[in-house]
């Protein structure tokens, strides 16, 4: 026993040994510079980048009068950028009678040869790594202790296309890509002010992954940005590979199944809630955009419902709801109903349902939780398996195992139709966490109705009501404004107030500016006195 406690001090000290050794050479390598010899730095780069092969070294001389050195990634630099405004202005124009007059080689390229956008300076190599591994090209001249970083960024991207969980019949037909500045850029085009702020920060030990807060000055509540600032900034990861990772990190209820971030493909979704007063978290790499604080009623609100006339959203957000309640209280009442409340059945429905159920050999409940884990088996499979094939195995697999089922005995009718309406009310609602949610959530409420009826189903409401009321998403109640009730918020929520109609922002996410549109814009037929 000893001897085992004496090996697992020895390997603790050890790793807390390197990992002291790992941060001084972090700290070493932040602080270290460049010195006015070429072949110095380049081997000090050649040590940052040791066994990269994609990492070229273009050595150049310039009219055999000074040496110089092009360091870049292949593949993430733009090579004919490069070719056209770098290397034709050094090797092939020659440099200008000036030259002589110019303090240093340095201020030459940054003055006359390099058109790019961006240019500066630096003397740490550190700062010359990370420039070289976003997509610039790190220019050294003999006897300058100083790096010249060019941005000539043009590693291969995806177009903006439609997004595809997101589809409208009306609406912009833009989605985000993978790309931060591509996303940052299709929010500008749309909210063309300088009251839309858009914050940076680097996540990510290894990735250095950039992430950008979005909201608008004004309208964004300057307590609830602030939490999300300070949520985002403790994140301390190896890498940030999508939107969904700093998601677990800033979430207020990690235990739960209700997802309190909202997250989106579609612009003008984020902008529509940056001008109700939330907050945008972009994430390079990802083409989800997380977005805080979350209401409930936020997941059973599409984009093409400000497309639309407001009594035609009105009445598809009621149908929503509906669906959303037999999605997730369907099968638990009719194995409640059958098993322990017959008498609330009409008669002739009952004795079809007990004519169906003959010869099965299972209890209501064990037939509708073996329909279920099929029916969830089979959606996982057409997800999983390659489009063109997909759909066709979910919708036929479907077909065939209920019927077959239902003639073998093992299920009966009644059952597949129920589990079958379900599915299809689950893909109803537009966001795809919280359906999740509700998948979850499914199964211990019908093993609640199987065992204890309605008694059962009724407890599980309770707690799930509690629970639901008692969540928070940035410190904003998660039923808001329906729980605590705000009657100036309820004209879009179960339904879709005329835009007119909507004077005032959401309280609970709102700064100084507290007003969407100025009052009396009601319209209708001008009447007055004609001449």
């Amino acid at each position: 026993m000893i001897r085992i406690l004496n090996r697992l001090l020895k390997s603790a000290h050890k790793k807390q040994t390197e990992g002291e050794v790992l941060l001084q050479e972090n700290q070493d390598l932040q602080t270290q510079q460049f010195v006015g010899n070429l072949d110095q730095n380049r081997q000090a780069m050649k040590e940052r980048f040791r066994n990269c092969s994609d990492v070229t070294y273009r050595p150049i001389q310039l009219q055999g009068q000074m040496k110089a050195l092009l360091i870049y990634i292949d593949g993430m630099v733009d090579t004919v950028k490069l070719e056209e405004n770098v290397l034709k202005p050094l090797l092939i124009e020659g440099l200008p009678q000036e030259l002589n007059q110019l303090e240093s080689f340095e201020e030459f390229i940054h003055n006359q040869a390099i058109a790019t956008r961006q240019t500066k300076l630096t003397s740490f190599v550190w700062e010359a790594v990370q420039e070289v591994l976003n997509g610039h090209v790190a220019i050294f001249a003999a006897g300058e202790n100083q790096v010249l970083l060019a941005d000539l960024q043009g590693f291969e991207k995806r177009q903006i296309t439609e997004p595809e969980t997101e589809s409208v019949v009306r609406g912009p037909r833009e989605g985000f890509t993978e790309s931060l500045r591509t996303n940052t850029s299709l929010l500008r085009r749309k909210v063309r002010s300088s009251r839309l702020k858009i914050e940076s920060v680097t996540l990510g030990e290894v990735s250095r992954t950039d992430v950008a807060l979005a909201y608008i000055e004004g309208i964004a509540q300057d307590s609830i940005l602030e939490e999300v600032r300070k949520r985002v900034s403790r994140i301390q990861i190896d890498a940030v590979l999508d939107s969904e990772y700093i998601e677990e990190f800033i979430e207020d209820a990690p235990f739960s199944v209700f997802p309190t971030v909202q997250n989106t493909e579609r612009p003008d979704v984020v902008l529509a809630n940056l001008l109700e007063g939330k907050i945008a978290i972009i994430v390079d790499g990802s083409p989800f955009v997380l977005i805080v604080p979350m209401t409930f009623w936020s997941v059973i609100q599409a984009a093409e419902d400000y497309y639309e006339h407001f009594i035609y959203t009105t009445s598809i957000r009621w149908l929503r709801f509906i669906l959303l309640c037999a999605s997730f209280l369907l099968p638990s009442l009719y194995v409640a109903s059958t098993t322990f409340h017959p008498q609330l059945i009409p008669t002739e429905l009952l004795l079809s349902i007990a004519a169906a159920r003959e010869g099965v050999p299972f209890p209501a409940v064990v037939e509708a939780i073996l329909m279920e884990v099929m029916f969830e088996a089979l959606r996982e499979a057409g997800i999983r398996l390659p489009k063109p094939v997909g759909s066709a195995v979910s919708m036929v697999g479907a077909l065939v195992i209920g019927e077959s089922a239902v003639r073998a005995g093992i299920v009966s009718a009644p059952v597949v139709i129920v589990v079958a309406f379900t599915g299809i009310a689950s893909f109803a609602l537009p966001r795809y966490n919280l359906g999740l949610a509700f998948r979850v959530l499914r199964f211990p409420l019908l093993i609640l109705g199987g065992t204890l009826g309605f008694y059962g189903i009724g407890l599980g409401l309770i707690a799930l009501l509690i629970h639901l009321v008692n969540l928070r998403s940035f410190g904003v109640p998660y039923m808001s404004p329906v729980s605590p009730q705000i009657p100036g918020n309820l004209k879009d929520i179960l339904i879709r107030a005329p835009r007119w109609a909507m004077v005032g922002r959401p309280t609970f996410f709102v700064g100084r500016d507290k007003k969407r549109i100025p009052e009396g814009q009601k319209p209708g037929p001008q009447r007055g006195k004609t001449k």
